[in-house]
């Protein structure tokens, strides 16, 4: 019987669905034919599978193919059905035994050698691949990205002589070996921006709580070296979480990280297009915000954004996920990201000073470009003053005490969230009105403070309840059972972030 089948997995978002390549050999005129709706990249597949055959010393078969791609009706691409095309026409035509096929699946691209080549999106291939039980035979490229899967045995190759070899049990791949992982060197220290004490800890209280989080304030004043250093003092991924992200990179072409574990850090340039920052594409791909999920997402020249790029924020900010719709396909992708973002109160950024010349027209204009929306969903909106003189020099004293290293720090915000998902099984800025009635009970007190601030802080529903979040994250931070009236104040204190212009 002149038909084969061999397993392979296409590659559609974070998701890497099972595909069936049938092939099968029939008399008539030399013909090869690809059916099941596959885009440019896969037709062109058949040019590189009949070279790489036969520089591999393989026979092509001078018979009609036919190469089916199961299910028919989900869309193809990229060129990592290669590797499974070819062991099907040798299968087909005898030249690879059939049996025990069905125990591998096949990814990679082929070279017209018969190299093979790396492929994106290894990693949601390898996690399907092990829901199945099977063993997976991909480029050797890609091998250690796969390899982040447990319980799944990796076969990696370099030629497609190799997998013959072993399909006829003449000489057998050697699974991966997961290799120990070297030592990276500890992120940016907190105690070396000098000063800003204020800002630390609304750095702590965002890492605690998983706050989103806007420094503004004059120039040089290092609103960008502390957003910098929040990845440094959150706690580091699960696992779970580490093959998510690994996986967004993954399909992103972005291979493997170098510390899985680390958050990740995006600092998308001010002249980003929304595409960009949100995915997009003929064939969807992640964006900026989706590559940051689990992390931290830094917008640094917050005004300089274009306003309808940063409006395209707003839904994921909340849902933390984002729709992709187009004509092709609709892609899910993760986009749970902690934001931080830094600006200056005017153009100029001397706003208050004898240097400052802006109009207020120049000043409003300036700030219009951040919405009341996005900027409503910024739990914490501190200013970051000039640095004094006397603290500025005296960093430069020996045996100078800079402060707290980040490993102090992140314990106390490991605990702070050990004590969110005890109570509450999430953290507090993922907490619905709800579940804020339950941790946050206001008495008497309480209520009348917030009944004023709503009035003077002028705070929406939404405001209202990000205060309530912040409060809990600070009691969390004292170990505190529930906020107390000092907590409210703290966290109202972060709102609103931006003194009106005075100007004359």
């Amino acid at each position: 019987m002149s038909l084969a089948v061999v397993q392979t997995r296409a590659k559609q978002g974070v998701l890497a669905p099972a595909v069936s390549v049938e092939v099968h050999l029939s008399n008539g005129l030399p013909a090869f034919h690809m059916v099941g709706l596959p885009e440019t990249a896969v037709k062109e597949s058949k040019d590189r599978v009949r070279s790489a055959i036969l520089n591999s010393h393989f026979e092509f078969p001078a018979r009609r193919i036919t190469v089916n791609l199961a299910p028919a009706e989900l869309p193809k691409e990229g060129s990592r059905f290669d590797l499974a095309i070819a062991i099907g026409i040798l299968a087909a035509s005898g030249q690879v035994p059939r049996d025990g096929l069905s125990d591998y699946e096949f990814i990679g691209e082929l070279a017209l050698s018969g190299e093979l080549r790396p492929v994106e999106g290894a990693l949601p291939s390898a996690l399907g691949c092990a829901t199945k039980g099977k063993q997976l035979i991909i480029c050797r490229h890609n091998a250690a990205e796969a390899a982040l899967v447990e319980r799944l045995i990796i076969l990696p190759v370099d030629h497609l002589l190799e997998v013959s070899a072993h399909l006829h049990q003449m000489a057998l791949l050697e699974p991966w070996q997961q290799q120990s992982p070297p030592n990276y060197p500890d992120n940016e220290q907190l105690n070396e921006v000098i000063g800003q004490q204020h800002a630390k800890r609304a750095l702590e209280l965002a890492a605690s709580g998983g706050h989103h989080l806007l420094f503004y304030g004059p120039p040089g004043t290092g609103k960008t070296m502390l957003a910098g250093r929040l990845p440094g003092i959150l706690p580091p991924l699960t696992n779970t979480e580490a093959l998510e992200v690994a996986a967004i990179h993954s399909v992103a072409g972005k291979g493997l990280r170098n510390n899985i574990y680390s958050r990740p850090f995006r600092s998308p340039h001010h002249t980003t297009s929304a595409a960009a920052l949100v995915g997009g594409g003929s064939i969807p791909r992640p964006g900026e915000i989706s590559l940051a999920h689990c992390g931290v997402l830094f917008l640094d020249e917050l005004p300089e954004f274009s306003r309808g790029v940063l409006e395209v924020l707003r839904e994921p900010l909340e849902s933390g996920e984002i729709m992709i719709s187009r004509v092709a396909a609709q892609i899910l992708y993760p986009a749970n990201f902690q934001l931080a973002a830094a600006m200056n109160p005017c153009p100029c950024g001397y706003l208050g000073t004898q240097r400052c010349l802006c109009t207020p027209d120049q000043i409003g204009r300036y700030r219009n470009k951040i919405s009341g929306p996005l900027m409503d969903r910024i739990d914490l909106q501190v200013k970051v003053n000039s640095i004094e003189n006397h603290q500025l020099l005296n960093q430069h004293l020996p045996q100078q005490q800079t402060g707290e290293s980040n490993q102090h720090i992140q314990q106390r915000v490991c605990a702070a969230r050990k004590r969110q998902i005890d109570r509450q099984g999430k953290i507090n800025s993922q907490l619905n009105s709800i579940e804020l009635g339950e941790v946050c009970p206001l008495n008497k007190e309480q209520r009348e403070l917030m009944n004023q601030a709503i009035d003077r802080f002028a705070l929406s529903t939404r405001g209202f309840y990000r205060v309530l979040r912040v409060a809990r994250s600070i009691a969390d931070l004292a170990g505190l059972a529930n906020p107390e009236v000092p907590h409210y104040q703290e966290a109202l204190s972060y709102r609103p972030a931006v003194e009106a212009p005075d100007k004359a």
